[in-house]
């Protein structure tokens, strides 16, 4: 029998006074749904581009079990513009699996992109960044992850608990299917508090303090000995003056 543990849900409304208390908040999916004024069927007809990412072929830990796509965004007042296609970059200091590294991916697909749902997300989650920290252009990066357990196992944080080195770290659950594992881990950067829990709702959003909180996602199998399965998420970082590697 596998247990998970519920998250700590708030609402729209107070997810920025949960962030600034706790560093980090929890929102189950009717409450984006509402508060990006996107039906929860649009988010969910972007499930299918999931489907769709090529093999991350960058992991220094000899394994498989990641497919991903990137592609980097400005959201300055409330204008939501793509940016140039570019390699993702971290350095050693916030990731030191793969930290220092130019990774090049595949763009994010277009029919995505132009997919109303897309921009409204982000504007939304920008909204709140500004809220948090002041009113300015936010240079987003946006990862689409599914880690399978083709091998057996999965690994959705293989770098460990860690900081991205941005501002702040929007964690959407896409789907989960046949797994378990998968559990979130939030730890205080400088203190000895932390929460565990399992997003499991599709499109309930993890919201986190980069500078305040580290973060990990445990690894995952399947619920079947030899069977299949696999976690889908969205990934959005949101960083002020700069992409990271720019500065």
């Amino acid at each position: 029998m596998t247990v998970q543990l519920p998250p700590p849900l708030t609402d729209a409304a107070g997810l920025p006074a949960e962030v600034r208390a706790r560093g980090f908040a929890v929102l189950p999916a009717p409450a984006l749904a509402a508060a990006t004024g996107v039906a929860l069927q649009a988010f969910a007809a972007l499930e299918p581009a999931w489907d769709d990412l090529p093999p991350d072929a960058y992991l220094r830990d000899g394994g498989r079990y990641r497919r991903r796509r990137h592609s980097c965004f400005v959201v300055d007042g409330g204008q939501v513009r793509q940016a140039p296609h570019r390699a993702h970059w971290q350095p050693v200091e916030y990731n030191a699996l793969h930290g220092g590294m130019r990774r090049m991916f595949e763009p994010v697909d277009p029919a995505t992109v132009a997919s109303p749902a897309w921009p409204a997300l982000l504007r939304t989650l920008a909204g709140w960044c500004s809220r948090l920290a002041g009113e300015r252009p936010w240079y987003v990066e946006a990862h689409q992850f599914r880690i399978d357990t083709g091998d057996g196992i999965g690994r959705p944080t293989p770098e460990g608990a860690h900081r991205d080195g941005v501002d702040y770290v929007a964690v959407i659950l896409v789907g989960r299917h046949g797994i378990k594992g998968g559990e979130t881990r939030v730890f205080e950067a400088d203190g000895p508090a932390g929460q565990r829990f399992t997003l499991a709702e599709p499109w309930a959003l993890l919201f986190l303090d980069d500078a305040r909180v580290i973060h990990e996602s445990t690894p995952i199998q399947p619920l079947r000995e030899g069977g299949q399965g696999h976690r889908d998420t969205l990934v959005l970082t949101f960083r002020a003056g700069a992409f990271q590697g720019d500065d």
